[in-house]
């Protein structure tokens, strides 16, 4: 995958098993985190096309077993994100 300046909101890693099929991967730190506009914008219209995203907070044998749980990453979602940005801001954004 060939990420570029216009590409924004796609999760940090894409892994793929032949078993277990692909799993896009956002890595967070645990209680310090946050969501780009681009990712709250997205992720809900991934999820609604069936597109899973987890989010790992470490590099644990527990962090790695919830690749094989269903997609986690609206356990991470804050209620205040679901208002939607004004145009102006997100033009802000991009310049």
């Amino acid at each position: 995958m060939i990420g570029n300046a216009l590409q924004y909101g796609v999760p940090d890693l894409y892994a793929h098993h032949v078993k277990w099929s692909g799993r896009w991967i956002d890595v967070k730190v645990e209680g310090k985190y946050s969501f780009t506009t681009a990712q709250k914008i997205k992720w809900p219209l991934w999820e609604k096309h069936g597109v899973g995203i987890w989010i790992l907070t470490g590099a644990t044998q527990k962090q790695y077993d919830r690749l094989f749980q269903p997609p986690n990453w609206r356990d991470y979602w804050k209620p205040s994100w679901d208002a939607k940005p004004d145009i102006d801001a997100l033009l802000d954004q991009i310049e």
